[in-house]
């Protein structure tokens, strides 16, 4: 039977890979750093080994972000006090930024400044949704 990973450690390793993919390091360039293999790096990413205390510090400094970085929009387990909805669009959004897509999308669309143009790129990728929605 294969483990599943937890919640928590998918999450904060998917916000492991979402600011190494920011900060255009490879998966190699950040376990060199740290003294692991790119696979090591990896099965930190899917949350498949889980990170230390002391390697999720190592993993910050060398990505230039405090360790609370990795826990923001974590699952808390607790559905009381985050609906479904909350948590589910949370993880979402998440597994979409820690996606390569994701971060350039991401990228190229913050350097659009011109409000305008802004929202008619929104307003393209939901009539794009939409369209695809509807033929499904």
């Amino acid at each position: 039977m294969k483990k599943v990973p937890n919640p928590i450690d998918r999450h904060v390793g998917s916000r492991v890979r979402m600011r190494r993919m920011l900060a255009g390091i490879s998966q190699e360039k950040l376990g060199e750093s740290l003294g692991l293999t790119f696979q090591q790096v990896q099965k930190y990413e899917k949350g498949s080994n889980r990170i230390s205390a002391s390697r999720l510090q190592q993993i910050a400094k060398m990505l230039d972000v405090p360790v609370s970085f990795f826990f923001d929009g974590a699952p808390t387990g607790d559905i009381t006090s985050a609906g479904f909805a909350d948590s589910a669009s949370t993880t979402y959004i998440s597994d979409f930024l820690a996606t390569s897509e994701g971060v350039q999308l991401t990228k190229a669309f913050t350097r659009i400044k011109n409000v305008k143009i802004r929202r008619r790129v929104i307003d393209l990728v939901e009539a794009m949704a939409d369209e695809e929605a509807e033929k499904a």
